[in-house]
């Protein structure tokens, strides 16, 4: 399956122009039809999609979501997300698209997905909006058009606002075509069984007969939200909003349990114990251990 880092990668990709910015674009689809390729297979990327579709035929997948709503609408693509299509050239509408660090640049996206959840790769579902409701939505996406074409020094100052101010629109027009309680049910449904594979893979990662590649580094989240082809910013908010604590912390706690555990209940040496928990050397392990009891694996097991 092929997998695009970057924007620029992406554009060339599915035959269109390339991006004036490598964290950002915009686009009308109209400014697309002479190049794009109307059939893709499945593929990654990792970067937000917002659109708009004001017309056009085909078929667009997005993660679960295989059917696309007829009419004007509002959908989107998140990082990870498995996608594919089949579309015919004639659509029209808008979309923009950016990075992870289009978003650190800036505070205003600091609660990306707490603020906006339907942003989130389980729950980005397209939906249809009103004629009347087009006008507000294209009205932003020209503004946003408008700068990203200027010459100004300081236009990103302002995409970021008119961003943000099309994300709380959206909001409010997911709110008044999708039911709020079953959407924010759904939400928690897949918030929950996120947790859980995230907790499950933590766990069997550190089993004595796990099979692992060399380059698997079981301390990060990072490897974990790579198997469950998510954004480890995804899976940290995900992880802290139910939890309380971040994914590095939650990882770190259960590997210090094992560890406490081992140094009470066997003689296995401090050494052992080390590899067993995937450290790439005992000094590290004791680092590790007394910065988070306050001494040394060796004087906790003294000690009790």
């Amino acid at each position: 399956m092929q997998h695009f880092k970057d924007i620029t990668e992406y554009h060339k990709a599915i035959g269109i122009l390339p991006p004036k910015h490598p964290h950002f674009d915009i686009r009308k689809f109209e400014e697309n039809k002479e190049h794009i390729k109307t059939t893709m297979q499945a593929f990654r990327h990792e970067f937000y999609f917002i659109a708009v579709r004001t017309l056009g035929e085909g078929k667009v997948r997005s993660g679960h979501n295989t059917q696309f709503p007829e009419g004007i609408t509002i959908y989107f693509n998140t990082p990870f997300q498995i996608q594919s299509w089949d579309i015919e050239v004639e659509w029209s509408g808008y979309y923009i698209i950016f990075s992870q660090d289009f978003l650190s640049s800036s505070h205003y996206f600091d609660r990306l997905l707490d603020d906006f959840p339907f942003l989130k790769i389980d729950e980005s579902i397209p939906f249809k909006i009103d004629q009347d409701d087009l006008p507000g939505i294209m009205n932003i996406y020209d503004q946003i058009k408008l700068e990203y074409v200027s010459d100004h020094d300081d236009k990103f100052n302002f995409i970021e606002i008119y961003v943000l101010q099309l994300l709380n629109q959206i909001k409010r027009l997911f709110n008044k075509h999708i039911d709020a309680n079953t959407a924010k049910e759904q939400i928690r449904k897949a918030d929950l069984k996120l947790l859980s594979r995230f907790q499950k893979l933590v766990k069997t990662s550190f089993y004595p007969e796990a099979e692992l590649e060399a380059s698997a580094n079981t301390h990060s989240p990072s490897y974990y939200a790579g198997i469950l082809n998510i954004h480890p910013n995804h899976l940290n908010a995900i992880v802290k909003s139910i939890t309380g604590q971040t994914a590095l912390n939650y990882i770190h706690n259960y590997i210090l349990q094992l560890a406490k555990a081992e140094l009470l209940q066997t003689d296995i040496s401090a050494k052992e114990i080390a590899y067993r928990l995937h450290f790439s050397s005992p000094a590290k392990f004791s680092e590790f251990f007394k910065k988070n009891t306050g001494i040394t694996p060796l004087s906790y097991r003294k000690n009790n």
